[in-house]
């Protein structure tokens, strides 16, 4: 019977570990990169199975900063979440660059106040986008989303 928590427990970090890969993947091939902006974004996300996500939030690159928007549909989550995310840009050589599609790559949970996460973004224009999630609520995700940045005017 005192075999149960620890078994758990080993089950829980497997998976974890197989949730995490595409992350660690991603860092290994960011490491020779060398970053061109930061980034903070704030989004809200929900999901049974197919998740749904709309925020915004600020780009700082070349010495200013440029307000956006961000929405997106993936799948491979459950619950209910907000997000605020900052990170690294990488491969931005033109604002023009920046707005349009991106795949993301995530992996993470919430519940209540405590939260993990990493997500990848990646455009057709080859800009990538590293960023930390913190979430609060309750989420469990781990799967593929598409999400579209449009730059706000005058920010």
């Amino acid at each position: 019977m005192r075999r149960c928590p620890l078994t758990a427990l080993r089950l829980f970090a497997s998976a974890l570990l197989v949730a995490l890969l595409p992350s660690l993947a991603a860092a290994a091939g960011l490491m020779a990169r060398h970053p061109t902006g930061t980034i903070v974004i704030n989004q809200g996300q929900a999901g049974f199975i197919v998740t749904a996500g709309y925020g915004g939030g600020v780009l700082r690159y070349a010495g200013r900063s440029f307000g956006f928007k961000i929405a997106g549909l993936g799948v491979g989550g459950i619950g209910a979440s907000s997000v605020q995310a900052t990170g690294i840009v990488y491969d931005l050589h033109s604002i023009a660059d920046f707005p349009g599609p991106y795949v993301v790559v995530r992996a993470g949970a919430a519940i209540g106040e405590k939260s993990i996460g990493r997500m990848w973004l990646r455009n057709p224009h080859g800009v990538t986008l590293k960023l930390n999630a913190k979430r609060r609520g309750l989420m469990l995700a781990a799967g593929a989303d598409s999400v579209v940045i449009s730059m706000v005017p005058g920010r």
